[in-house]
Formats: structure tokens, C-alpha cells, sequence
């Protein structure tokens, strides 16, 4: 290299990510084949509204302890159309949010064709749902960390395709997985939704 070149490294911060993220998020829905904004409410689709980005909503290096609880360990879950699916409680994340000790299940879910994913689903309710967030809850799915651990980042906090669709199969949350605080992070609905 000589010393009129330069090598030019550019790591986007966080929230330049996020941002990023949540324009491609925003564009797929718009113009995306398998959007699940009904096609004839796509040209009016604004893009979807979000609390504002904090990392304070970021629990990290979590370790996924075993599911101890008295719910079995296999079972359907119901979804919002009235059908059950296949899962399983893959453990508990124990962590420190919102002020307070907090406590989620995490679960490995059947898609609809019955394959199982390796991936967690952490489906949740807290005291936004219903009124600033879907009713049935938010979901987050997790990939575990190169070192193992499990990061839940509820910035990525997400709305099921059915708030858009009622045509689509959501799981519906668990009562076990009610967080007792407000989790001003990840999507919101629109107001007036």
C-alpha cells in the first residue's frame, strides 16, 4: 500500500446497524414478495413504528439454565388461528431488567411443516401489551453467542406476522413469559392500530 492509499474499515455503531436493519425490515414489508402486509394496504405501508433505541433493554452473556418448572416439557403450543403446534421449553433465562430480576422460557418451536429449529423462541408479554404493543405479545429468536452464552436484545423486540394478516399462524405467548414491567423497546403499533 502505498501512502496514498488508505484502507478504509467502517464498522457501523449500533444503532446505525439497527437503523439498517430496520430500513430493510421496512422495504421488504413495502415491496417483498412474502410481505406480510396484505398486498392492497402495501402503498399505504408507512414502515413499522418502534420505541427508540436504548441498550439499557440489552440482557447479555445469559446462560440458558434447564426448564425446572411444573408445565411439561413437551408440548403444543396454540396459535392465533386455534391450531396447535409442536415445542419444547429448551430452558429459562434468568436476568436483570427494567429495575428488577426477570425470568423468560425459551422454547424450540415446529414450524408449520413440523421441522423443529435449533434456534430459541422467546415469545413475551409485558405491561405495554395491548395497548402500545400487540395483545399476544412480541417475539424474539435467539442464536447463541460464539462463547455459548445467549444475548436477549429487546430492541429486536418484534410484532407477529398477524398483527399485519390474520391469515398468518402465530404462536400465541405463554402465560409464564409475562414480564411484570414495560418494555418501552422493539416494535410498537401504530397508533390507532
Amino acid at each position: 500500500m502505498t501512502t496514498h492509499e488508505t484502507e478504509h474499515h467502517h464498522t457501523l455503531s449500533y444503532e446505525d446497524a439497527l437503523a439498517q436493519f430496520r430500513a430493510d425490515k421496512d422495504a421488504y414489508f413495502k415491496h417483498g414478495a412474502g410481505s406480510p402486509v396484505p398486498a392492497a394496504d402495501r402503498e399505504a405501508f408507512a414502515g413499522i413504528p418502534y420505541f427508540p433505541v436504548d441498550e439499557a433493554w440489552i440482557a447479555d452473556e445469559l446462560v440458558l439454565e434447564p426448564y425446572e418448572g411444573d408445565e411439561p416439557v413437551q408440548f403444543q403450543i396454540p396459535t392465533t388461528d386455534g391450531l396447535l403446534r409442536q415445542a419444547e421449553r429448551a430452558g429459562i433465562f434468568r436476568f436483570e431488567l427494567g429495575g428488577g430480576p426477570q425470568r423468560l422460557t425459551a422454547y424450540r418451536i415446529a414450524s408449520a411443516d413440523g421441522t423443529v429449529h435449533e434456534s430459541l423462541f422467546v415469545p413475551f408479554l409485558d405491561a405495554t401489551s395491548g395497548t402500545e404493543s400487540y395483545g399476544a405479545g412480541r417475539y424474539l429468536d435467539l442464536e447463541a453467542e460464539e462463547d455459548g452464552t445467549w444475548t436477549l436484545d429487546f430492541n429486536l423486540a418484534y410484532h407477529p406476522s398477524c398483527v399485519y394478516d390474520p391469515r398468518f399462524s402465530c404462536p400465541l405467548t405463554p402465560l409464564e413469559n409475562r414480564l411484570p414491567i414495560r418494555v418501552e423497546a422493539g416494535e410498537r403499533l401504530a397508533a390507532g392500530h
